[in-house]
């Protein structure tokens, strides 16, 4: 796979597009990263997810493969020499995909309205949102990682949006760590891998890319 080209179209405060730039740095795959302006869409996102037209898509030697697990699988599945991400265990791997499909069907569209919403629906996402991270802290157990002792498929579809719980926990005004204490040793203790910590971006720059997107919606 030496000469492989590889792209990855991107966005930079992106949970989703971190799951793959944190899967292609565990397999050591150098690649292109391309920034999209998501108010002016590239022609090659376009090109790439006619049908979505969303970040973040891998592009493999011209070949586009979108949604972000789809990609972590496709990566795991191309470059399996070095670091699996997925069990061998046909069970096993059936469950880290039912987590991470319970992650995006659940997590994402909670989270939002935390720092997008007021009134009824925001109070509803708060307490949702600690809901669905208590079910996963439940999930994860006394394991170090959500797939046993490897990191791998489970923790990169949850990682990313531990950078956006400083936001969550600034505009809900609550505390993920004292709600959830095992789910944050996890994460930082996911954070010790150069893979994770150097993908994530600083929860601070986080936060004001949330406050500029609360500017938008009218709340600020």
């Amino acid at each position: 796979m030496a000469n492989d080209e590889v792209i990855l179209l991107d966005f930079w405060p992106s949970m989703f597009g971190m799951r793959l730039r944190i899967a292609l740095a565990e397999k050591e795959v150098k690649y292109e990263y391309k920034e999209e302006d998501l108010t002016n869409k590239s022609p090659l996102l376009l090109q790439m997810n006619p049908i979505h037209k969303k970040i973040p898509v891998l592009i493999h030697n011209g070949k586009p493969i979108c949604e972000s697990l789809i990609g972590v699988e496709y990566i795991d599945e191309v470059w399996k020499d070095k670091a699996p991400l997925l069990p061998s265990d046909p069970y096993e791997r059936a469950q880290a995909r039912f987590w991470g499909d319970y992650i995006d069907k659940k997590l994402y569209d909670t989270a939002r309205k935390i720092y997008s919403t007021t009134g009824d629906e925001y109070e509803a996402g708060k307490k949702d949102f600690i809901e669905i991270l208590k079910v996963l802290e439940g999930a994860l157990g006394e394991k170090p990682y959500f797939g046993g002792d490897n990191f791998g498929f489970g923790d990169i579809a949850l990682i990313g949006f531990y950078c956006w719980f400083h936001a969550y926990e600034v505009y809900g005004n609550f505390s993920i760590e004292a709600e959830c204490p095992k789910l944050v040793a996890w994460a930082k203790m996911c954070m010790k891998r150069d893979s994770v910590a150097k993908t994530l971006p600083d929860q601070h720059k986080i936060l004001e890319f949330a406050k500029i997107l609360r500017e938008k919606l009218g709340l600020e």
